[in-house]
């Protein structure tokens, strides 16, 4: 997992003992380099880790990771063990409708906030985004898939400049995404169909109904369906 969080290779290593000026820092890091883990599947749903060897790996001292461990115990992300090993918890049918349900929610409404707010230029990013999530489709990339259809999704919710459904569908997101990396790997890329362009034309015709049903559609066939078939299939066998 080393090569993983690069990002901190030049963090001080040592005991628990940071200086002040530097640990808020390190969290920072720590914070970002586990959320991106989460989020492109690079924990396993299931598989414990310590907070002694992921620190290890990120070049940090425990505490930093601790604390993150702890904040993301309490958004459901992870669980964290009275033994202090860590794990992202096994997704069950219950979970998996919940998070569901709650992502077609609130994320139709924060896109629809966020629509006037995207300008010609979100739109070439997001088409420029769109067109590298396609290319990691065609060439079976799960990892860099998962990390631009977070990019795609987050530059439309953040021109919404919203503080209280953002860091809730941020939640969300880290909740679910582990499970989703284990579905890609059994499936595959070349059975993702996603409704981006329909995203992108919606948001330069400034069309909210059809913006919100292109992330409906989105994630309701990204998620929705290959997700609980898989799940099914596991659950039943």
């Amino acid at each position: 997992m080393a090569a993983r969080y690069s990002a901190l290779t030049n963090s001080p290593t040592g005991n628990d003992t940071e200086a002040p000026s530097t640990r808020g820092a390190t969290r920072g890091q720590v914070d970002a380099a586990i959320r991106s883990g989460l989020l492109t599947g690079q924990f396993i749903p299931g598989k414990a880790v310590t907070i002694r060897g992921l620190a290890s790996e990120l070049g940090v001292s425990p505490m930093p990771v601790r604390e993150v461990l702890q904040r993301l115990a309490a958004e459901n992300a992870l669980e964290v063990k009275s033994n202090g090993r860590v794990q992202v918890p096994d997704m069950t049918p219950e979970r998996f409708d919940e998070v569901l349900k709650a992502r077609l929610l609130l994320e139709p409404e924060l896109a629809e906030r966020a629509l006037f707010s995207l300008t010609k230029q979100d739109v070439k990013t997001l088409t420029r985004i769109d067109d590298e999530i396609d290319a990691c489709i065609v060439s079976g990339d799960a990892e860099a898939y998962m990390q631009l259809n977070h990019a795609f999704h987050f530059h439309i919710y953040a021109a919404s400049g919203s503080q209280v459904l953002l860091p809730l569908i941020d939640s969300l997101w880290l909740q679910f995404a582990p499970f989703m990396r284990t579905v890609y790997g059994r499936v595959g890329t070349v059975n993702l169909v996603d409704q981006h362009k329909e995203a992108i034309r919606a948001i330069e015709q400034k069309d909210a109904s059809a913006l919100r049903a292109a992330i409906s559609g989105d994630i309701t066939d990204g998620m929705g369906l290959l997700g609980k078939e898989i799940l099914q299939n596991t659950t039943s066998g």
